[in-house]
């Protein structure tokens, strides 16, 4: 068989996650939604970086993120959610093609039928002088400088790396997400305390020692990276939610039943459904994990492998004002030649 096209790709990875009787109940009617929403914004050299995002305990739904390493100058999306990013596309392209290392993307919320407007990611990462010119190009210039004063405050140790913004939507909060090193899993899950001090320092307030002890337990036991999440607001206040990604450091379809099992995601899960943010639908969602490859005829003749994945990556604990809130999953799907 020839080489397959991404909107394939995607279906074979989208009745991998609902087979088996899991889309109803990972996802609800939106397992069906994805399946035409989805394929527009399949563009690139490349399949996109894809997530699937899914709530772990009340009611399932489905939003899907995907992200662009590059992209070619006049790509387009054919998606009336992606209406006014025509500017955005171009200058990430120009951008791209002169070695920048960034990412952007779009976050498609299907639990509507009519689906909103595509929330936007871009991920500058040390390239702070990006971020004023790529809100211009989504007509939210003024994004750039609620992002931009709270990377100056925030601790060394925390450095902002992403955004994401919901457009046309003037009262919603700018997300801001950074990564965290070892060092600091450790100073978190050895003394509770050092979080507050970075709560304090950066000027967010909505804790208190429940949540810190809650943290503490949680990044103590997580294998991998750390992403961190703030909300600000227009007026340049912090909200009061505060979130970790707990990532898995799961690379490899085979070690995930293993973690899953009895592993460090194990550990992860057990104590999110003791604290009554998870049920045991999370042991449903690994069954969906997959890593496989098959022979196809590539574009220049030639036989390679085409290669299809779907893994656990990592779990999402939100607290807003300082109760923690259902958590979530993320599917890594991916698929290319391998």
């Amino acid at each position: 068989m020839r080489e397959p096209s991404f909107a394939d790709s995607f279906e074979v990875l989208r009745l991998q996650a609902v087979g088996e009787g899991r889309g109803p109940v990972l996802f609800g009617d939106c397992a069906e939604r994805v399946r035409t929403e989805v394929p527009p914004f399949l563009v690139g050299p490349k399949f996109p970086q894809t997530y699937f995002e899914f709530p772990l305990v009340g009611d399932p739904y489905l939003d899907v993120t995907l992200l662009y390493s590059g992209l070619d100058r006049g790509t387009r999306i054919a998606s009336p959610a992606a209406k006014g990013t025509e500017a955005m596309l171009d200058w990430f392209a120009d951008s791209c093609n002169q070695g920048v290392p960034i990412a952007c993307g779009f976050e498609l919320d299907t639990k509507n039928p009519q689906v909103p407007a595509a929330g936007v990611h871009f991920q500058p990462r040390t390239n702070h002088e990006l971020v004023e010119p790529f809100c211009a190009t989504i007509g939210e210039p003024e994004r750039a400088r609620l992002y931009l004063d709270l990377a100056k405050r925030m601790p060394s140790a925390w450095p902002l790396s992403f955004f994401g913004l919901f457009r046309g939507r003037p009262g919603s909060p700018l997300r801001v997400c950074g990564y965290l090193d070892n060092r600091e899993k450790r100073a978190m899950a050895d003394d509770r305390r050092h979080l507050a001090r970075v709560f304090d320092e950066v000027g967010f307030g909505a804790y208190d020692d429940e949540l810190l002890v809650q943290a503490s337990r949680l990044v103590g036991v997580t294998p991998g990276q750390l992403d961190f999440q703030f909300d600000v607001y227009p007026d340049g206040g912090i909200g009061d939610t505060f979130a970790f990604d707990l990532r898995f450091d799961l690379s490899r379809a085979a070690a995930v039943r293993a973690s899953f099992a009895d592993g460090p995601a194990a550990r992860i899960m057990e104590l999110l459904q003791q604290w009554g943010v998870a049920d045991d639908r999370w042991k449903l969602a690994v069954e969906a994990t997959i890593a496989r490859s098959i022979p196809v005829e590539l574009a220049d003749g030639t036989v390679g492998r085409y290669g299809f994945s779907l893994i656990p990556l990592w779990a999402k604990v939100r607290w807003r004002a300082g109760v923690l809130q259902p958590a979530k999953l993320y599917l890594l799907a991916g698929a290319g030649v391998v």
